[in-house]
């Protein structure tokens, strides 16, 4: 059985909210509570581990349970990427072009094993593990861009998420007025959300004198965790009236 959700505009309102707070959440606890880059990394990487399992070994699809798995990979992906990109030193660039060889590497190898890289296909223990594994590597791939874009680029912060948000605008747009493969932009955007939801978190978090709104890493964090909260307890209640209907409608086929 499918344990994934719908892709709806909800969907991807959740994923950027995620992925922002997966931003906030993981520079609130390698630079403001400063745990490092590297001890941070583990950390999150531990809790991701502990999620996934979670999330494989359960039958059927639970809002909670994925958006938690999904915010795990995004705090993860923040620290991991920090840490290629500044204790090691390999700067953004060079980080995310490892990164990107990382997920082209991921995908063919799920193609090559699956033969398809669509999400309302995944009904296997080892295409699951090949969707997720891409989500953690698409989300370090997408802070890195995001950091690029707002450091080193010259964009800043507001110019970083402008230029991403437009990104995925035109994403949408192919989306419904070409034929172009729904799975690949999918994709596409997927990676998107992830450095817009990086320059958008640095953006509320950083101080003014850096560009940003000075927001903070502790406020910002508990503003984006509420509002996800509440949409995800909205998304489970539209989920558990779903279910009996779609149970009944299996028992009649």
């Amino acid at each position: 059985m499918n344990k994934l959700p719908q892709i709806t505009l909800a969907f991807w309102i959740m994923k950027i909210c995620a992925t922002t707070l997966g931003e906030t959440a993981g520079d609130l606890l390698s630079m403001t509570l400063d745990v490092g880059y590297a001890m941070s990394s583990l950390l999150l990487i531990s809790a991701f581990v502990v999620t996934l399992l979670t999330q494989l070994s359960s039958k059927r699809y639970h809002p909670a349970l994925y958006w938690l798995v999904i915010l795990s990979t995004s705090t993860a992906g923040t620290t991991i990427s920090d840490f290629m990109d500044r204790t090691l030193g390999l700067g953004y660039a060079v980080g995310s072009a490892i990164l990107i060889a990382i997920l082209l590497t991921i995908f063919s190898v799920w193609f090559l094993s699956e033969k398809s890289l669509s999400v309302s296909r995944i009904t296997t223990r080892k295409a699951e593990l090949f969707y997720w594994f891409a989500i953690l590597f698409s989300n370090t791939l997408g802070t890195a861009l995001g950091d690029f874009l707002a450091d080193d680029s010259g964009l800043g912060f507001m110019g970083g998420a402008l230029l991403v948000g437009s990104g995925i605008a035109m994403v949408a747009a192919l989306h419904y007025t070409t034929r172009l493969s729904s799975v690949a932009l999918f994709w596409i955007a997927f990676v998107l959300t992830r450095p817009f939801g990086a320059t958008l978190g640095d953006l509320l978090t950083k101080p003014y004198a850096k560009g940003g709104l000075d927001f903070g890493t502790v406020g910002s964090s508990a503003v984006l965790l509420s509002v996800l909260v509440v949409l995800v307890a909205l998304a489970s209640m539209y989920n558990s009236q779903r279910s009996p209907a779609v149970e009944r409608l299996r028992d009649r086929g």
